[in-house]
């Protein structure tokens, strides 16, 4: 029957897996199940409000996205931030995102870039506004990626960029509070968007390498005074 609803157009509603995966991989991603935080079947279905079929299938989607891993006993946990994971991520992210700079150099729509040369311009101003500003600096990093995918336009080299960039959103936190960080990427975007503009696929790749340089050191130092810090 033609109803209302249908006139109107309107999605149709999300699965129950599809619904506890995004809500766990959000809950993940943005800190509020930390790292080692146990994943017990019975309740995490109780507390999401789905059967326990729904349940294990997303959670599979989360060992998939490498979230989640067994945990020796029973039921799961959610991945460690280890030093060396970090680390190893980045050297990943570094051979992706270098390749990914230069297409997007030589196939790119500078009028795109160019908009988005004036916002990164302006995010300092931005980083003064508290957490709000913090928030809208992010979802100018996702502009700016989101750009960056369309001029590189390469499904393959995309894929391999999102599960990258899935776990980064975890690592992102660390930096998170560290204005001065934050105000030094603002300055080395861009740089990046600089050469994307200008064509010169060496500069942005060049650019992009001492930008994932000085992340890292960053992220690293972070959490080497966290795991020196005691705990009162």
């Amino acid at each position: 029957m033609y109803t209302e609803t249908a006139k109107l157009g309107s999605k149709a509603p999300l699965s129950a897996t599809e619904r506890a995966y995004r809500q766990l991989r959000s809950e993940i991603l943005d800190g509020d199940l930390a790292p080692g935080s146990g994943l017990l079947e019975v309740e995490q279905a109780e507390r999401l409000g789905v059967s326990r079929t729904p349940l294990r299938a997303a959670v599979a989607r989360l060992i998939a996205d490498g979230l989640v891993v067994g945990r020796s006993g029973r039921g799961f946990e959610v991945t460690e931030l280890s030093i060396e994971g970090i680390t190893e991520l980045y050297e990943l992210r570094e051979g992706l995102e270098v390749h990914a700079v230069r297409l997007a150099a030589e196939r790119r729509d500078p009028v795109i870039f160019e908009h988005l040369r004036a916002q990164f311009h302006d995010a300092p101003e931005l980083l003064q506004h508290g957490d709000d500003g913090i928030r809208q600096y992010y979802a100018l990093i996702d502009e700016f990626e989101a750009a960056l995918d369309a001029a590189v336009a390469n499904p393959f080299l995309l894929s391999a960029l999102d599960v990258v960039r899935t776990h980064l959103a975890r690592i992102r936190r660390v930096a998170k509070g560290n204005e001065k960080r934050l105000r030094s990427a603002a300055a080395e975007h861009l740089l990046i968007i600089d050469a994307i503009i200008a064509g010169d696929a060496s500069l942005a790749a060049h650019a992009t390498h001492v930008h994932l340089y000085q992340s890292l050191t960053n992220v690293l130092a972070t959490l080497g005074e966290d795991a020196a810090t005691p705990v009162t």
